[in-house]
């Protein structure tokens, strides 16, 4: 198995993530400073900043996050992150993606490295739904710019999407929207581009994977046909 990919296999970070460590001799095999085409054998001791790493079963995790919670392991200015809400007794995850400090909603935990990776990769264009309101009312004539993509982040058009009106009256309307890409802030962002402003945004699925239920801050383990499913979109 290639470096990089053993690491990730081992949850060290994403595949590409694992490239970096590696190009900055941060990973020994065998003592020895290794380059990105090394295969690693069955009997090599595999080394991380001087820390030895070894493959174990990957975790899988959905969590609903709330507001008020940064989708990281850290944080620079002492925010709650996503991993506050987990017990001790769970590995080190990571979330795959990413979501707003002010949404909410579904987000997948990992230390498989591997399937983050293919889940954000931009070119497997992985389904993820959305329930959005805005202020006021709207129509679905409202929403055809966004489907046929907008301009963002000055000249940037956005991928053809899916949206529909769930619920709408004079004071706000529901959306529920499905994107395959995954820009920062990108739906508030093609909102703004045609004049409304989102006051809610929740992730509700992932390709078939909803928070079944979850409350707020509520986690539930992936099962192995789930995982099976994430790997195959």
């Amino acid at each position: 198995m290639r470096i990089n990919k053993y690491l990730a296999a081992c949850g060290i970070a994403s595949r590409r993530d694992c490239d970096n460590l590696i190009k900055d001799g941060k990973v020994k095999v065998n003592g020895k400073t290794v380059a990105l085409g090394y295969d690693v054998l069955s009997d090599d001791e595999v080394l991380v900043d001087g820390k030895k790493v070894a493959l174990k079963e990957n975790e899988y995790y959905v969590i609903n996050k709330p507001k008020g919670y940064i989708s990281a392991v850290s944080d620079d200015k002492g925010r709650k992150t996503v991993l506050d809400l987990l017990p001790n007794n769970i590995g080190r995850v990571y979330p795959v993606g990413r979501l707003d400090y002010d949404s909410e909603g579904l987000l997948i935990l990992t230390t498989d490295g591997e399937l983050a990776q293919h889940l954000t990769h931009p070119s497997n264009e992985v389904p993820k739904t959305y329930l959005v309101k805005i202020e006021g009312t709207a129509t679905e004539a409202t929403l055809n710019p966004i489907r046929s993509g907008v301009e963002i982040d000055g000249g940037y058009i956005t991928k053809k999407c899916k949206a529909h009106i769930v619920e709408t009256n004079k004071s706000y309307t529901k959306i529920h929207i499905t994107i395959t890409e995954g820009k920062n802030r990108e739906i508030r962002k093609m909102f703004e581009a045609i004049g409304r402003e989102v006051s809610f945004l929740k992730r509700i699925r992932i390709g078939e994977i909803d928070l079944r239920g979850l409350d707020r801050g509520a986690f539930r383990k992936l099962s192995k046909e789930e995982v099976a499913y994430l790997k195959s979109l």
